[in-house]
């Protein structure tokens, strides 16, 4: 009995200083965060306690409805095509084809990249007049097809996202991480049955790494909804507020000195994906449990 009650009490010890930096640098800035969501502040004066008016007026606004749309779509369109295409590969080049270290380096190089870098590569080929993009268009005889892919109001939101969905690399890189832990010998009993590849993957190798798959997935809904340096640089929201996102009306109001509605904003965000992230959970959840 005196030995369990000096664990439970180095346990504590232990976990105090972790416990007091949580505190410190997560509960304590959420908390101040919420606080302030109530009041209207330019960062300076006075706070003045507003009650509900910042939220009020974030869902009236076209712009900020706008922003919770395209983070959506960006969110799902990670969590639904860049995790499955980083999972379709992971499965091919855990199979140690020829040539498979090389291309493992080549999808996971872009992760080595800044973002700032990446941006910029990509403005010069969506650019409309000296683009390759539209350079490769009129080579192939597809002239027609030319746009100025950034300043149009049907283009620019998808331009902006296609581009982030085909780096796989970083979530291949964990997928694979994860098959490498699989025991060869479920292989061989399924090899024994007369299994192929393609059933040893569905029945064995995918339910094996599910957990894998759902922090893959989590983790990139959660970068979609958190997007902003590759908007900010490439098309600050334009055009017509069409790509605004909203870490970005975030970053605009604390510019314009609207600390209050700024930090509504954050907490509509924090909810929005803290909703995200407990529905991923429990689909995760039930999907096993049905296995």
């Amino acid at each position: 009995m005196k030995k369990s009650k000096l664990d439970k009490i180095g346990m504590v010890l232990f976990l105090i200083p972790a416990i007091v930096l949580f505190v410190t640098f997560f509960i304590y800035p959420v908390s101040y965060v919420v606080i302030t969501s109530f009041v209207k502040w330019d960062g300076v004066g006075a706070k003045e306690f507003v009650g509900l008016k910042n939220y009020k007026y974030l869902f009236t606004d076209d712009v900020f409805l706008k922003s919770i749309k395209n983070n959506v779509i960006w969110a799902f369109a990670g969590g639904f095509i860049q995790v499955p295409l980083a999972t379709l590969v992971a499965l091919i080049l855990s199979k140690k084809p020829k040539g498979w270290k090389v291309m493992r380096t080549i999808f996971y190089f872009p992760n080595i990249i800044s973002g700032l870098a990446l941006a910029m590569m990509w403005l010069a080929i969506y650019n409309s007049e000296y683009g390759i993009l539209n350079g490769i268009l009129k080579l192939v005889g597809l002239g027609n097809l030319q746009k100025n892919w950034l300043g149009n109001m049907d283009t620019a939101l998808p331009a902006m996202v296609i581009y982030w969905l085909f780096y796989i690399g970083y979530f291949m890189v964990i997928i694979m991480a994860d098959i490498s832990s699989i025991p060869e010998t479920y292989y061989e009993a399924a090899e024994i049955d007369g299994a192929s590849k393609i059933k040893q993957d569905l029945h064995i190798t995918l339910p094996l790494i599910k957990g894998s798959i759902c922090t893959c997935m989590t983790l990139s809904m959660i970068y979609g909804l958190r997007q902003f340096e590759n908007v900010y640089l490439m098309t600050n929201g334009g055009p017509d507020n069409n790509t605004s996102v909203m870490v970005l009306y975030l970053f605009k109001e604390v510019s314009n000195m609207n600390y209050g509605l700024a930090n509504a904003a954050g907490v509509i965000l924090i909810l929005v994906g803290s909703i995200f992230i407990i529905t991923i959970k429990k689909f995760f959840r039930v999907q096993k449990y049905e296995m």
